[in-house]
């Protein structure tokens, strides 16, 4: 499988140096030159597959050969090692649980998978590699929480200082080893951009090895595609048009939904629901992309102002609307 930059799809890249490397040269994102969908046989047995082996079929369809079958279980089980349970509100609604992870919150799978992925390649390597993220929340504390420890890999969050909650601050600040906390005076946008200034700095990578962990790195979204198998193998009546909403910052998670409908899971619709900082939507209505600065309220993980995901989304919708212009 190999992987293009959003910026040049002449760029290709295996998923090791994908998921290693974060961010393309180029200032793209990686994205997966082609989406395979599951085979009709896996998609008619849903019901009966446990949640490590949904997310092994999904990872083998993204990674193909370059991590052996033995050593990618290895590391589904060890990083998705708790539940997604839906909970039924009412015959027409549901509820995906997404926060019974260690920092409770639905970063916790992606942070983890990529933690346990990037420990793998770089068992051999006698190299460092630091792993710099910004956060207007949840990611720095699952993203913290996930790479704790890993031998080789150095963590620096950058978080808004006074944007995110009293909780997530200590997730971030309090676990020491690898993992170093940056308050940052400005806005998660703000934090954003430093890591990806820091990414075209050549004389910054000529020293250091870096990567990210923020939903620009490929590693994330794929995981995140496992809870929308695993959540609709629990809905009662499949034979309903199925809506996904998905509360929406970064839009990573809702690019990671998109990746599991290529694959073949019948979903009918998303809602991207925003809060004030609702650049996706006006994209979505008038089909131009105006970013600005972020305003703060009371849901600061959905407090981004210039999501980086659109350039994946774009990518994804021309490829399910192979007529869409864009």
């Amino acid at each position: 499988m190999k992987y293009y930059s959003t910026n040049n799809k002449n760029y290709k890249v295996s998923f090791k140096e994908a998921i290693l490397k974060g961010l393309a040269d180029d200032k793209g994102l990686f994205m997966p030159e082609t989406i395979n969908p599951l085979s009709k046989a896996i998609l008619s047995y849903l019901q009966s597959l446990s949640f490590q082996e949904i997310a092994f079929e999904i990872s083998k369809n993204f990674i193909e050969d370059e991590i052996p079958p033995n050593d990618l279980m290895t590391i589904i089980e060890s990083s998705i090692s708790f539940e997604a349970p839906v909970v039924k509100l009412s015959d027409q609604l549901n509820i995906l649980e997404l926060f019974h992870g260690p920092t409770l919150a639905f970063k916790d799978f992606g942070a983890r998978f990529m933690a346990r992925t990037m420990e793998y390649f770089l068992k051999d390597s006698n190299h460092e590699l630091t792993i710099l993220v910004a956060t207007s929340g949840d990611t720095g504390s699952a993203v913290a929480n996930g790479f704790l420890n890993v031998k080789g890999i150095n963590v620096i969050v950058l978080y808004p200082g006074g944007k995110i909650s009293k909780i997530q601050e200590k997730q971030i600040t309090t676990l020491g080893n690898n993992i170093t906390a940056v308050e940052v005076e400005g806005t998660f946008d703000d934090c954003q951009r430093i890591v990806k200034t820091a990414f075209v700095d050549e004389e910054l990578k000529s020293k250091i090895n870096l990567s990210s962990a923020n939903s620009i790195n490929i590693g994330r979204l794929i995981p995140q595609s496992f809870y929308y198998f695993e959540s609709f193998k629990q809905i009662e009546n499949t034979n309903r048009k199925i809506v996904y909403s998905v509360p929406s910052g970064n839009l990573g998670n809702l690019t990671a939904g998109l990746f599991a409908k290529k694959m073949g899971l019948p979903i009918h619709k998303f809602i991207a629901a925003t809060n004030a900082n609702d650049i996706f939507t006006k994209f979505i209505s008038n089909g131009s992309y105006e970013p600005r600065v972020s305003e703060i309220t009371l849901s600061n993980a959905m407090d981004v102002g210039d999501p980086s995901n659109i350039a994946r989304i774009r990518d994804l919708l021309k490829m399910i609307i192979p007529k869409l212009q864009m």
